[in-house]
């Protein structure tokens, strides 16, 4: 049984005359009543009564009509469904983001955007650091990402594109000789203890740090690992040590702890978008020409 067979029955049931339903259908009427047949016989039931006076539907033509009509609408709300699904107007966006960037007005606003113009796209946020990002987009986990790029190699079936650059920061307690400084560089920090993530935590800030160390010429010493962006903070108000971070993260007021730029050339951490290697959904074309429109308005360059 094909959907046009359904089709046809509709069209002679609410017309009840071969020739009219026959015109509706632009098919001959003699072709018409030979698929009617067809289908009666299929089924194994009458579905018409006729004579040279009337048609009508029989009991069971009746009950075969309701359903039909039924199975017709569906087929078409699923025809209709698939295409706003491949035209990204409906389906979902699995989305993943570093902790650092909700306190960037970039992540509220793109979200918000794309909200009002694909209401219909269920977005699915989830917080990850970068190598848990590419973990989870390798896996089918996630769509596109969010990520902090500090120049390592990229896995096997990642695509990247940098979008932003955010300058870095020496988180410092206020009662450190160097708080009374405008900026500092690295090598002002060569003698002391680094508040840093750990090593299996899957952020790529502690690579740029090593790496601006490296180039002033000594490796840091790390006095206290925290997973937490906060805590770090935290710590530092606490004369635990110093950390670096992103300057998003200035917006953590906390007593005792000041931020100064850090001089040295390379001093910022990379923001960028990632995918899966050649994914060229609707759903992450729409989502990055919403990205690009709220950068372009923000005036926000690489670089």
């Amino acid at each position: 049984m094909e959907l046009r067979h359904l089709r046809y029955f509709v069209a002679v049931a609410e017309e009840l005359h071969f020739t009219r339903a026959a015109e509706r259908l632009h098919i001959g009427q003699p072709p018409l009543s030979q698929q009617i047949r067809a289908l009666e016989d299929e089924i194994g039931a009458v579905l018409f009564e006729r004579s040279k006076r009337r048609v009508a539907l029989t009991e069971a033509g009746q009950l075969f009509l309701d359903r039909a009509k039924r199975i017709l609408a569906d087929a078409e709300s699923a025809a209709e469904q698939a295409r706003r699904v491949a035209q990204g107007e409906e389906g979902q966006l699995r989305v993943g983001f570093t902790s650092s960037l909700p306190f960037t007005s970039l992540l509220p606003g793109v979200l918000h955007d794309f909200r009002a113009g694909w209401p219909d796209v269920k977005l699915q946020l989830r917080e990850l650091f970068t190598a848990e990002q590419f973990t989870a987009l390798l896996a089918n986990e996630l769509d596109i990402g969010f990520v902090r790029f500090a120049g390592h190699v990229l896995p096997d079936g990642i695509d990247m594109d940098e979008v932003h650059r955010d300058p870095m920061r020496l988180v410092i307690s206020t009662q450190h000789p160097l708080a009374a400084e405008q900026a500092v560089w690295v090598k002002q920090l060569r003698d002391e203890g680094f508040i840093t993530y750990p090593k299996d935590a899957g952020t790529g800030l502690p690579t740029s740090v090593w790496q601006l160390c490296a180039q002033a010429g000594f490796t840091p010493r790390v006095v206290q690992e925290a997973g937490e962006a906060t805590t770090q903070i935290g710590l530092v108000a606490a004369g635990v040590g110093i950390a670096i971070q992103p300057s998003p993260l200035e917006c953590v007021r906390m007593e005792g702890v000041d931020y100064l730029p850090l001089l040295d050339d390379g001093a910022h951490l990379s923001l960028a978008i990632a995918t899966r290697s050649g994914e060229q959904s609707k759903q992450i074309a729409n989502f990055r020409a919403v990205l690009a429109a709220w950068l372009a308005r923000k005036r926000m360059v690489v670089g």
